[in-house]
């Protein structure tokens, strides 16, 4: 299986080491711990608004994410956006965090052309987070996937990133380690989410490499697999066990999306 499983797996496997780090690469994949959290719910959001909205209004993208927070709450929320699901009238924050990257995978599945795929990060991000560091994060993101898409080395992919967005994909896995840390922001995680999946040989190898560098350990490696699932099939041994973790609304929308997906796919060729 390929596509926006990519990114919910790498939520469920990374949210057991989000708040205990490891460093071992052969750690457990699934645990009793192991989850989806508010990387999946707002990646189901997206997921919804391309189905529902032709128009890929903000406001539909705004409506359909808090009916979805609502429905599913204490996934791990961020501080400040818990406050804006709470608001009353929910405005955009000027927020760079990694959010913006961890749900905008069905942007870059969806998405026929670069530029449209661009345009709909774009609009997925500012609903909330419409900082530049958070937009950017989110069009690179989308970017990549497209471009994997497009059946596009790893090398391309690397040039047209840092041309781009200017960020520096130049340091190894082996240099980042010995300094990384903790980080929530699209500028200190976006980069290392792409060098995994510029290193992996695989989805499963992907995944690994992004919780193992210890960090927001859900959200990399939900970013560094929905990149890889774009050209690595996600293996029957890690889907099947993810989506027997999630509830039934969202396996039908992974269901009715991927079937979305693959016919805009027949309309290109």
């Amino acid at each position: 299986m390929k596509g926006i499983i990519g990114a919910i797996a790498g939520d469920v496997i990374g949210s057991a080491y989000e708040f205990n780090p490891t460093r071992d690469y052969n750690f457990e994949l699934f645990t009793p711990k192991s989850t989806f959290t508010d990387d999946t719910v707002l990646t189901m959001a997206n997921a919804l608004w391309l189905l529902e909205d032709k128009t890929h209004s903000h406001e539909k993208l705004v409506n359909i994410m808090l009916d979805l927070c609502w429905k599913y709450p204490s996934r791990g929320y961020g501080g400040r956006f818990a406050h804006w699901i709470h608001n009353n009238h929910p405005q955009p924050y000027d927020s760079f965090g990694n959010g913006s990257a961890m749900r905008v995978s069905p942007v870059g599945y969806y998405a026929k052309t670069l530029d449209e795929a661009l345009a709909l990060a774009q609009i997925s991000a500012e609903v909330t987070h419409n900082h530049p560091e958070g937009i950017k994060g989110a069009q690179a993101t989308a970017a990549a996937i497209f471009l994997a898409r497009q059946g596009k080395s790893k090398q391309e992919i690397r040039d047209y990133v840092e041309k781009t967005f200017g960020y520096n994909l130049s340091r190894s896995l082996d240099e980042i380690r010995p300094t990384f840390k903790f980080d929530e922001t699209c500028q200190h995680t976006v980069p290392e989410a792409i060098t995994c999946f510029m290193e992996g040989k695989d989805y499963e190898d992907v995944v690994r490499l992004a919780v193992a560098l210890a960090g927001d350990a859900d959200t990399i490696a939900a970013i560094a697999g929905s990149i890889s699932s774009a050209v690595n099939e996600v293996p029957n041994e890690i889907s099947q066990p993810v989506i027997a973790r999630l509830s039934e609304d969202f396996c039908t929308t992974l269901l009715r999306f991927n079937e979305l997906v693959a016919k805009r796919e027949q309309e290109t060729i």
